[in-house]
């Protein structure tokens, strides 16, 4: 999960129209999202995706600019300015972003991770022009009109946020103390994306200002429109909204100077046990693992799902069934731009020693890198990635997060065919060679999140 004004879903596959009406079986048929692209002077990318049968309208809006582009001591910008974008300008004054939208019968929302920030906008294609203009008009002016009455309203917010979804709520603390575990401190990916309170406490107006200035750039941005449009109208319309917006230029990534995604940095067993507010102990072991579309990424998704994807998975029927000393289990390789991380997980029942857990997970990923996975368990793997991509994100919502997606990551909006052949290629001796490469037993995170003990 990342933080937003709501639940975030992050799309990452889509339905193309030609398999509307196929049989959802695996390997049906390719697949293909249409789509034009086209860039603004100013640098803006214009991606246009008319689908006439959804009487409907999506407007995307990505900014290329995630917890890792942060300064030392300046954490948590990106999640706050998710939050100070809806405070209003001159033209559309605080709260009216939201309801001129709402009587216009759309809605709206924004969620923040590591890479990236996301605007999104649903609405009926009447609304389009208004929503155009609202997008277009934060991005122009928001910035600048700033001021210490809404950084000071939206710091509480977010402190608050942190609090309440992360601190208080049972094995939160996981978000927050992991990547202090896993990745060393001159890694981008170091601290949570929502940032410290001391850090979001020391921000200034003029950290905020600048902040917006360098990374809310239109050049920095790009637009996706999907759903019931005309795309000359439309393609139109948002040069007329967006084109004449300055633009100092695409900031500079910052990367990961120094850092590989094909070379752990970790060094040995790093070790961390955790008091919180739960029943259940919850055992994590987390590896750093390949990036986003990079080789191996797909390999462990697949076989996450031989881990832990339904009763039948490996670490399921030997910790929950078998030996009973799990309640639940789960792993899953939760992929970024600059590297990922492999995260394998299991509650403990109540009365079992974590540390025996501990064991069992071990020794059900020794077998992963001494043994190639059965022909069946990889085909039950790709069929249920292959028909959830296929079947789960037939909303324009989805389909044009994903377009966006792949822009940001791939630089091309396309890219869908050949992220779903990623998952359709790989092999057996594929899976067991980035098992063998990533779940190293000596190069490993081991949290323990233990019930905190109530003082007498």
């Amino acid at each position: 999960m990342r933080f937003s004004r709501s639940t975030l879903a992050v799309a990452s596959t889509v339905l193309a129209s030609a398999l509307a009406g196929a049989s959802p079986t695996a390997h049906a048929q390719d697949v293909k999202i249409p789509f034009t692209k086209t860039s603004l002077p100013n640098g803006m990318v214009v991606i246009l995706s008319p689908d006439a049968t959804v009487p409907q309208i999506v407007v995307n809006v990505s900014y290329g600019v995630g917890s890792r582009m942060e300064k030392t001591g300046r954490t948590g910008f990106a999640h706050l300015f998710e939050h100070l974008m809806f405070m209003g300008t001159r033209r559309a004054p605080a709260k009216m972003f939201d309801g001129w939208m709402e009587e216009a019968g759309g809605r709206n929302n924004a969620w923040t991770a590591e890479d990236r920030t996301d605007y999104f906008d649903i609405a009926p294609p009447s609304a389009l022009p208004l929503v155009l203009w609202l997008e277009a008009d934060r991005q122009r002016d928001l910035g600048p009109l700033i001021d210490q009455e809404k950084l000071d309203l939206q710091r509480k917010v977010v402190r608050n946020e942190r609090r309440q979804s992360i601190e208080n709520r049972p094995y939160g603390v996981e978000e927050l103390e992991l990547p202090k575990l896993l990745w060393p401190e001159s890694h981008p990916y170091h601290h949570p994306v929502i940032g410290s309170h001391e850090d979001l406490e020391a921000a200034s107006v003029g950290d905020v200002k600048d902040f917006f200035a360098t990374w809310y750039d239109p050049a920095n941005a790009s637009l996706v429109v999907a759903g019931d449009f005309d795309p000359q109208a439309t393609a139109a319309l948002v040069e007329r909204e967006f084109g004449s917006t300055p633009a100092h230029g695409k900031p500079v990534d910052p990367g990961a100077p120094g850092f590989s995604d094909d070379k752990t940095t970790l060094s040995g067993v790093v070790r961390a046990t955790i008091p919180d507010n739960v029943q259940l102990a919850k055992v994590i072991l987390a590896w750093q693992s390949p990036r986003h579309f990079g080789p191996g990424d797909a390999e462990l998704d697949l076989l996450s799902s031989v881990l832990a994807q339904g009763k039948a998975s490996r670490l399921y029927k030997a910790l929950v069934y078998d030996q009973k000393i799990a309640q639940d289990v789960s792993a899953r390789q939760e992929s970024r731009m600059l590297g990922s991380q492999y995260v394998v997980d299991a509650l403990v029942r109540p009365g079992v020693d974590p540390a025996k857990v501990e064991k069992a997970l071990f020794a059900e990923l020794a077998k992963v890198r001494e043994k190639e996975v059965s022909d069946e368990e990889l085909e039950r793997a790709r069929n249920t990635y292959e028909m959830g991509f296929v079947d789960a994100l037939q909303g324009l919502e989805q389909r044009a997060s994903l377009l966006n997606a792949y822009q940001a990551e791939a630089g091309d909006p396309g890219f869908v065919q050949k992220d779903l052949d990623r998952y359709r290629h790989a092999t057996a001796k594929d899976v067991l060679a980035y098992a063998k490469k990533v779940l190293l037993p000596d190069a490993v995170v081991v949290m323990t999140i233990v019930p905190r003990k109530e003082s007498k």
